[in-house]
């Protein structure tokens, strides 16, 4: 089967550009694990943070009941304690900013696919019948949709773990740090 189209007076047949079909199995497939590592990301950061609120709360705890305060600590103590501190609470931070829900970060515009529950209301916003128009341009053009759709949740996933990282590495010397301030003295 030729690809060409036909002839017109002189001018040579040319092949017309076509675009492979995007490998719609693939494509839901990688969109589903997409959404259970983000999900996998939000559960990783929730349990982190509990952990360092027990770990907070016992270390408050049981210096609050001993009248214990940073300034009994050695110069090199106190600044190793300080540095631990810091540590945890960027590493608070960071794992809160890891399970934060994230949104596109470009608004939903007329004629673009649904991909997101950020672009529904972002359609919802302008009518009923902009709703309606976007989920019929979403089913004539699925393609676009699935790729859109990877694209931002492949962004959400890594922007969640990079934050688990951070998180993670800062509670981890947060946990040399303070101990070892209490023992040093």
């Amino acid at each position: 089967m030729s690809t060409t189209a036909p002839a017109t007076g002189s001018e040579p047949a040319r092949a017309e550009p076509q675009t492979p079909p995007l490998p719609q199995g693939a494509a839901e497939r990688l969109l589903g694990e997409l959404r259970q590592e983000a999900v996998r990301a939000d559960t990783k950061g929730s349990i982190l943070v509990a952990a360092q609120g027990m770990a907070a709360a016992a270390l408050v705890g049981v210096l609050a009941t001993r009248g214990w305060h940073p300034t009994d600590l050695s110069a090199l103590g106190q600044v190793l304690w300080w540095a631990g501190a810091a540590c945890f609470v960027v590493s608070l931070a960071a794992l809160l900013m890891a399970v934060v829900p994230r949104y596109r970060t470009a608004g939903w515009q007329p004629g673009e696919p649904l991909t997101h529950f950020a672009d529904i209301r972002g359609a919802a916003r302008r009518g009923q019948a902009v709703l309606e128009e976007a989920l019929r341009e979403t089913d004539r053009a699925p393609r676009a949709a699935v790729v859109a759709s990877l694209v931002e949740n492949s962004r959400i996933v890594s922007i969640k773990y990079e934050w688990l990282r951070v998180g993670i590495a800062g509670f981890t010397v947060a946990l040399v740090l303070l101990p070892g301030a209490l023992l040093i003295g």
